[in-house]
């Protein structure tokens, strides 16, 4: 089942008088502490033209800040605009490890005008983490986050 709690929470953090940055911080924090074998949440931003995805507001360690399209999980999924979910990244093809600590990955493509804009990334400690469940309830934050990067109200 969805956490339709944590989706409401999420709702309601989410200010239009905010600049978007304000509210996508906000948005990366109550993830990152409602689910503690989270251990890093962030985007990435995809530059089409140079082909890679650069480091944007996350909450977590230190991370990568370039990752190339075709690289890593970031990178395909910046390719392939499809969501990925590794259940273990150390058998991915050419995973990049920025944390070593990190087992399982899920990421969400944010497509505008069918280039891809930006890479959700949630890194997980737990090899499996992202079950059925945790990807529903990703999916419906990732609609959150497009509302607000592709809404020139906010």
């Amino acid at each position: 089942f969805m956490n339709q709690l944590f989706i409401q929470q999420a709702e309601s953090l989410i200010d239009p008088s905010l600049p978007k940055i304000s509210n996508l911080s906000n948005l990366l924090a109550l993830a990152f502490y409602e689910y503690p074998d989270i251990n890093w949440i962030g985007f990435y931003y995809c530059d089409n033209a140079k082909k890679e995805c650069t480091l944007g507001p996350f909450q977590g360690k230190v991370a990568c800040t370039r990752i190339p399209f075709h690289k890593g999980v970031v990178g395909n999924a910046a390719v392939q605009q499809k969501a990925l979910t590794v259940n273990d990244v150390h058998c991915f093809p050419g995973h990049i490890a920025c944390d070593s600590q990190t087992n399982a990955e899920l990421v969400f493509p944010l497509i505008k005008e069918k280039e891809t804009y930006a890479i959700l990334d949630i890194d997980s400690l737990v090899l499996n983490y992202f079950d059925e469940d945790k990807v529903e309830t990703f999916q419906a934050y990732t609609r959150l986050i497009q509302s607000i990067l592709f809404n020139d109200k906010l």
